[in-house]
């Protein structure tokens, strides 16, 4: 049974691969993505229920491309989670005024972003 399509956006290929990992064998459908516009491109193609997205990445970064989900109406719906090493007190403010549903910094616990996707759909 699928659980619903996670849009996962990382230039990292270590970080890409330890999300998703634990979200595969919790049922999920995966899709991913290693730069903001191809991250874009994703969500209008792919439709995700919930995105995983960096933020320090090439062409777009996090914060631009979670304002563009959230502030069109075709996107503005899909739960973004901000998975990121910026963890300065700043930059989750201002993640969260891109409109972030939830703010978490690297490393991370895959069990923490289990928790959160569950939340979140």
């Amino acid at each position: 049974m699928v659980r619903g399509k996670i849009l996962i956006v990382d230039d990292s290929p270590t970080d890409l691969a330890l999300m998703v990992a634990p979200l595969r064998r919790e049922g999920y459908d995966i899709v991913t993505a290693t730069d903001g516009e191809e991250a874009l491109r994703k969500v209008g193609e792919e439709q995700p229920n919930c995105v995983v997205l960096d933020v320090v990445m090439p062409r777009k970064n996090g914060f631009q491309v979670c304002r563009t989900i959230k502030n069109s109406t075709e996107s503005s719906h899909i739960p973004v989670i901000l998975l990121t090493s910026k963890s300065e007190r700043t930059d989750q403010l201002w993640g969260k005024r891109q409109g972030a549903d939830v703010y978490l910094t690297k490393p991370f616990d895959p069990n923490v972003l289990l928790t959160e996707i569950r939340q979140l759909l």
